[in-house]
């Protein structure tokens, strides 16, 4: 099974032997081409030109971040599975208002639904004191049926994510306080953990949307920009609670991140090296995870819904099957 491969480190990457070699100041391995999926850079490589043509040869996505851990772009190969059809059915999807609302809403509604399961999992084991959010955010779904309009949607998506993260204190026992949610740049330890979850994801869906013909531009709920793929975005919200919340609670709850995992500077916090890795690890773990699918009847990873996720939207465009979010019934 392919998987993401994380270079923390720094050093440089070279073709070599018909396969990708890694050399640092304490490392040189090849990296075995086959079973890669995509390629995260987080530490200052040195990469060619030959190597990167032959990594999107290999149909390879590479996702950069800085040294701060933060995203700042990728290198999409040149699509493999173009289709004009599926692409003309995606944008006529968009451009009808009601066709875009319809699918809008239903991205909102399984990434609250899955918001909702991550809030009953931990209410009963702190003593019912979310009771309160859970109820707020059932209430807010309720509207979400009613809606006229795209901002109406988000609105109601940006109420939801406020009252979840007022929650993260209760579920992590108060040991990261967020306070509020601050992106550019993360101002405390919880912001940071959000924030570097919330890249991997986008590039982890930025990755499988490239092995399907959706178009990665033309987006739903998010405006399409001209300078990010907002389709990733709008499936990135139905996972983050099923993947990168979870991790994010498992890490601060058993104690695998601490206040020694992060470097503060003026109003600016960010993992250091070492809480990049224990986070890329337990990332990539609960991406290899696998669950028993009930519609298929067989063990599905992670990794393999979100895939699956973008296959049903697909279909969606193309008059094939109507789309419903993927909802976690675990």
């Amino acid at each position: 099974m392919k998987r993401n491969y994380y270079i923390a480190s720094d050093g440089r990457i070279r073709r070599k032997d018909n396969t990708i070699f890694f050399e640092s100041s304490n490392m040189k391995k090849y990296l075995p081409l086959a079973d890669i999926e995509a390629l995260y850079l987080l530490g200052e490589i040195d990469i060619n030109s030959k190597a990167l043509n032959f990594l999107a040869q290999n149909n390879i996505t590479v996702h950069l971040f800085n040294y701060y851990g933060f995203y700042t772009g990728s290198f999409y190969p040149r699509e493999y599975l173009p289709s004009g059809f599926c692409t003309v059915n995606q944008v006529k999807k968009y451009l009808d208002h009601n066709e875009r609302l319809n699918i809008a809403s239903k991205i909102i509604d399984a990434a609250s639904f899955n918001i909702l399961k991550n809030l009953k999992y931990y209410n009963s084991r702190r003593n019912n004191r979310l009771d309160a959010t859970i109820q707020k955010i059932e209430q807010e779904r309720e509207n979400i049926r009613n809606i006229a309009s795209i901002d109406e949607l988000m609105g109601i998506e940006g109420r939801i994510r406020d009252a979840y993260y007022e929650a993260f204190h209760i579920i992590t026992k108060g040991k990261f306080k967020l306070g509020k949610r601050v992106k550019r740049p993360p101002n405390n330890a919880m912001n940071t953990l959000i924030s570097f979850g919330n890249s991997l994801i986008y590039t982890t869906v930025l990755s499988e949307i490239y092995h399907t013909q959706l178009d990665p531009t033309v987006s739903f709920l998010h405006q399409p920009g001209e300078r990010r793929f907002s389709l990733s975005l709008d499936i990135s919200e139905i996972f983050k609670p099923v993947i990168v919340d979870r991790v994010i609670f498992k890490l601060v709850n058993e104690n695998m991140i601490d206040e020694e995992h992060f470097t503060k500077e003026l109003n600016f916090c960010h993992l250091n090296e070492n809480g990049r890795k224990i986070f890329l690890q337990e990332y990539d773990r609960k991406l290899r995870t696998t669950i028993n699918h009930k519609a298929l009847g067989r063990q599905v990873s992670y990794r393999r819904l979100i895939r699956l996720e973008c296959y049903k939207l697909m279909k969606h465009v193309n008059d094939i099957n109507e789309y419903e979010g993927f909802k976690m019934w675990w």
